[in-house]
């Protein structure tokens, strides 16, 4: 039996930037997809649904606008209530158009503010009546001809509704869907597509690349690593300035090296540095690292928790966070993986993992890949693989989310009267 998982993908505009999550669902649910809305498997969907949202959407699904399919018995449910109206998009299908009850209930909903998309829309008397109460079309980019797609979007724009292509897998059908004025694209070439290189090759050879190497060794040496800081100013000013940050809520501001140092801790400092790498000079996140840092730390993050139920692992947690946040560096480099995790000393199953795919760590990495990419079937048979419950990954993930989402949060939202760090460096150390 498959397991019930819910994960959340990227909507995307043509400029790279988010304009919500999709939220999708498999297992107990699969009555999403059945045309009986009164049948006992969806009720007892819906149940499962809105027994899991209650617990989970005030926490990980606020401060982004959710796409989310709901059926009959939900909208009876009244589970868009669960969440607030500006992070909800109301998604319906043809079932739920055809059925009286349930588009009196999407009028209602739509009375009290939320907003409506509507799925694979289709020039039939029935969608075109929705018109006037709809914010969002969207157009399954697998299916729809390329003028279908044109008529759609202009229809869409000349009533002020936004219009969303899904299902999109390719190069070539995002630049269609980009060329024809789409408002969002969604699909895994979208969620795959990440931003160009933040540096060059030659970024091998830097400060924040070697320290990057220091404090990923078997047996760091805390003397190195602080003098290799404290010789590089945007280093310094980076490292203090995170750890006086929110994040950490220190009672009295760390202004040495040293003190940011036993702060953090080498474990931590580890995860830290690659946040610190894809900042300029000032250590602020520029808006085309962003996506590709959150991906980071999402991976990291369910890496790690995932050991806490894998069987027969070569790696520790601490390992495995590393090859998840590793997973992105071809991102953040302008050289092949290879080439860069040459340089990095990690075990050698985490290099074949992320290179070759190989091996338990290999199994390990292509299920977080998986359960980005909804790939659901391959998503329960290697948790099989791996030993892992299959009613564990959505909780794991939702907590994962959560963990990244607050702190990005806070690490966004530093103290306010906070002096430039790298006046409080000491000249010439890393202090005392």
């Amino acid at each position: 039996m498959s397991g019930r998982y819910i994960v959340r993908q990227p909507i995307r505009d043509a400029a790279g930037n988010t304009l919500g999550q999709e939220i999708l669902y498999h297992g107990a649910n699969q009555a999403f997809s059945s045309d009986s809305s009164t049948s006992s498997a969806e009720f007892a969907a819906a149940n499962t649904i809105y027994n899991f949202l209650t617990d989970n959407s005030p926490k990980v699904l606020k401060g982004t606008l959710n796409f989310m399919t709901f059926t009959t018995m939900l909208l009876m449910k009244k589970t868009p209530r669960l969440f607030d109206k500006s992070d909800l998009v109301i998604q319906i299908d043809d079932a739920v158009i055809i059925h009286p009850l349930s588009m009196h209930l999407v009028q209602q909903y739509v009375k009290e503010g939320y907003r409506v998309a509507v799925n694979d829309f289709q020039f039939t008397p029935r969608y075109l009546s929705l018109l006037d109460d709809i914010h969002f079309i969207k157009i399954n980019g697998k299916t729809a001809t390329e003028v279908t797609m044109r008529n759609t979007v202009e229809i869409a724009h000349s009533m002020n509704i936004k219009c969303i292509v899904t299902n999109i897998d390719d190069a070539k059908l995002y630049q269609q869907a980009v060329t024809l004025g789409a408002d969002g694209l969604e699909g895994p070439y979208v969620a795959d597509k990440l931003t160009t290189k933040a540096h060059s090759s030659a970024y091998i050879q830097s400060n924040f690349f070697q320290l990057m190497v220091a404090v990923t060794k078997d047996e760091p040496n805390v003397d190195e690593i602080q003098q290799m800081i404290a010789a590089d100013a945007s280093l310094s000013y980076g490292l203090l300035k995170m750890v006086n940050s929110a994040y950490f809520a220190l009672r009295h501001r760390a202004t040495t090296i040293t003190q940011a140092i036993m702060t953090l801790g080498l474990g931590q400092l580890k995860q830290w540095i690659y946040l610190l790498s894809a900042s300029n000079a000032e250590n602020e996140i520029e808006p085309e690292s962003e996506e590709f840092l959150k991906r980071s730390f999402m991976r990291a993050n369910f890496c790690s928790e995932l050991m806490n139920y894998a069987k027969n692992m070569p790696i520790s947690k601490s390992e495995a966070y590393l090859m998840g946040m590793f997973s992105t560096l071809n991102y953040l480099i302008d050289a092949p993986m290879d080439e860069i995790l040459e340089e990095v000393p990690v075990a050698d199953e985490i290099k074949a993992a992320l290179l070759r795919h190989e091996g338990r760590c290999g199994m390990l990495y292509d299920l977080v890949l998986s359960y980005e990419s909804a790939d659901w079937e391959r998503i329960t048979k290697l948790a099989e693989e791996l030993g892992i419950p299959d009613n564990m990954m959505t909780s794991v993930y939702f907590i994962c989310m959560e963990n990244v989402d607050s702190l990005w949060e806070q690490l966004t939202n530093p103290y306010p009267q906070q002096q430039p760090a790298a006046e409080t460096v000491p000249q010439g150390g890393a202090g005392t």
